[in-house]
């Protein structure tokens, strides 16, 4: 199982954390991976200085801007499943 944690605080809030954080239970639901993805909500990664909200996949830590969060997905999450 692959987990991705998605930071709910406060600065990632204000740089688009529920959007990310939706973008990917849709992809999660349009690729039908709910065996195989745990999406979490989480509090600070310690990565409030830089743009978009902290993400952790398999507690490797990325920032994603809300607009490209369907393309992080595809790019970091989806290999993940097929490895």
């Amino acid at each position: 199982m692959i987990t991705v944690k998605i930071c709910v605080g406060t600065s990632c809030h204000l740089n688009g954390s529920c959007n990310v954080f939706s973008s990917f239970q849709h992809m999660i639901e349009e690729y039908d991976l709910h065996d195989k993805v745990a999406l979490e909500a989480s509090f600070c990664m310690r990565e409030c200085a830089k743009s978009g909200a902290a993400v952790a996949v398999n507690d490797e830590k990325y920032r994603v801007e809300p607009e490209k969060a369907r393309s992080f997905f595809k790019e970091k999450v989806l290999p993940l499943i097929n490895s």
